[in-house]
């Protein structure tokens, strides 16, 4: 599978109460063409990602409504769209129009990662947007038919990068990262939200020899 077929294949995602940000826009927060722009940014980052040794692949659980929901880049919000784009060498440019939006998890991840220089790609299991019925700016944990589906996009996502481990980020993340792998060199580390930052960035600083 190439990049542009992994992208095509995520785009192609359709489920209820779920929001794609490669082929849906949201009319109340997007700019007229943000799902081809979402499209694009991941599309050049997978093709320069299969072109270099990954160390890791950091695996989170669903999109939020205030981070990849927006982006369309897993863990990473509107203030770290450039970050994001800078550490693959591509160009960046945010989809959304309005005021940026913060999102704490993202927050936690990109003040951590700043200070690891190794090549680190970010994922969900389930890379959409779940919601709650008719209130799209919400989050409910991904459901078994669309665990089933994102853990096929995660396998071939491993297939196509080749990391050297994956960095399951929570219980769920691990579950299914367990499922769709026999690799060993699975690390699982406690989710940043609901009190677990510290124990998250102990653990990654561990991981990276950070100080």
């Amino acid at each position: 599978m190439t990049p542009s077929e992994f992208v095509d294949t995520v785009s192609d995602m359709k489920f209820e109460n779920a929001f794609n940000p490669y082929a849906d826009r949201c009319p109340v927060h997007d700019a007229p063409s943000a799902p081809t722009i979402r499209a694009r940014a991941l599309k050049s980052m997978l093709e320069a990602a299969v072109e270099v040794d990954i160390d890791a692949l950091w695996i989170g659980r669903d999109l939020g409504y205030r981070g990849g929901r927006r982006t369309g880049l897993a863990l990473t919000d509107d203030l770290h769209i450039q970050a994001h784009a800078a550490r693959w060498g591509i160009p960046a440019k945010r989809p959304t129009k309005g005021e940026v939006v913060a999102e704490r998890t993202a927050a936690i991840i990109w003040d951590v990662l700043s200070k690891i220089e190794a090549r680190i790609f970010l994922w969900n299991v389930f890379p959409l947007h779940p919601h709650a019925p008719h209130d799209p700016f919400t989050n409910r944990t991904h459901n078994s038919l669309e665990r089933r589906a994102g853990e096929e996009v995660l396998r071939q996502l491993i297939r196509l990068l080749k990391p050297r481990r994956l960095i399951a980020i929570g219980n769920d993340a691990a579950n299914a990262t367990c499922r769709v792998t026999d690799d060993r060199n699975i690390v699982q580390v406690r989710h940043p939200s609901y009190g677990g930052q510290v124990q998250f960035l102990r653990q990654i600083r561990s991981l990276y020899g950070l100080a």
